[in-house]
């Protein structure tokens, strides 16, 4: 069993944590929330004064951070985590950011002979709870086993997408093909409701069909057709609006650094802006279907 920093217990690192606890690793947390922290230190973790601390003699450090800034902060500069390790700790970043960031602290790590990989993840607020996590890690191949070794606590699949930074794409690419998918679902089930369908019964003959997809499968968008999914449940997340808008916004950035005309990309971004814009930040990104009815 390993011992592991975790800083940062939003929505999706405390459940990431609980994992790792029940899978009976040694676990230091660090948030700024101290109801997160009590959180995690009712289910057995040890809570840290700083993420300094928490990290001080790891076996791995684990972060999941809003924003690049964040991650930069953390571990960046005289006084980031990188200044303070040893080639013994790996450090791991679950954090969603620009693809720049993770290569800028990735490089860093490297000079600093120490093991980093940026880890996005995929899968909500559901499978971190539940420990399905789909993880996309970029960094070097000699660091890649010590981070599956730790990251099967949390996730089923886990993948190395390349080197620093790869993950991001990875992810960037993987969530904005979500979002095209999930309103391309939306339209067509509107469209047959309109025209006297049942939206189950059209499900399933897109299911079994060319038009068959992840949104359909797992996540209607159709109230009342897949009693799991959050369109069941007034579109309670699940995976927020403003989370969508977030990572689309970083699929942009990715595809205007590499030259990438991603039309349908833009377009999945100006929905959701909108669908923000007109409050619904905080419920599931599913509800975009709201939008085709007026």
């Amino acid at each position: 069993m390993a011992t592991v920093a975790f800083i940062g217990l939003g929505n999706m690192g405390g459940p990431m944590a609980k994992n790792l606890i029940k899978a009976g690793h040694q676990v230091t947390v660090f948030d700024l929330m101290p109801a997160a922290c009590a959180d995690l230190e009712a289910a057995g973790a040890a809570v840290a004064a700083s993420a300094s601390e928490a990290a001080s003699g790891k076996d791995y450090v684990i972060s999941m951070l809003p924003a690049g800034k964040h991650v930069a902060a953390t571990y960046l500069g005289d006084d980031g985590l990188l200044a303070q390790l040893d080639a013994s700790t790996t450090c791991l970043d679950c954090s969603t950011i620009d693809a720049a960031t993770a290569r800028e602290v990735g490089e860093a790590a490297a000079a600093a002979g120490i093991g980093f990989m940026d880890t996005p993840v995929s899968g909500g607020v559901a499978a971190a709870a539940a420990g399905t996590l789909a993880f996309m890690c970029g960094g070097s191949a000699d660091t890649f086993p010590r981070a599956q070794a730790i990251l099967s606590a949390m996730g089923k699949n886990i993948f190395h997408a390349g080197p620093a930074g790869a993950g991001q794409v990875a992810k960037g690419c993987n969530n904005m093909l979500l979002a095209i998918h999930m309103i391309g679902s939306a339209e067509a089930l509107e469209m047959g409701a309109r025209n006297g369908l049942d939206p189950a019964v059209l499900s399933e003959i897109m299911l079994a069909s060319s038009g068959r997809n992840w949104s359909l499968e797992v996540y209607n968008p159709y109230p009342g057709v897949m009693e799991t999914a959050p369109a069941s449940n007034d579109y309670q997340p699940g995976f927020m609006t403003d989370l969508m808008v977030k990572d689309l916004g970083l699929a942009l950035e990715i595809a205007e650094q590499s030259g990438v005309d991603n039309q349908m990309g833009k377009l999945a971004r100006a929905l959701y802006g909108k669908h923000q814009e007109e409050g619904n930040g905080q419920r599931d990104f599913s509800s975009i279907l709201e939008q085709l009815k007026g």
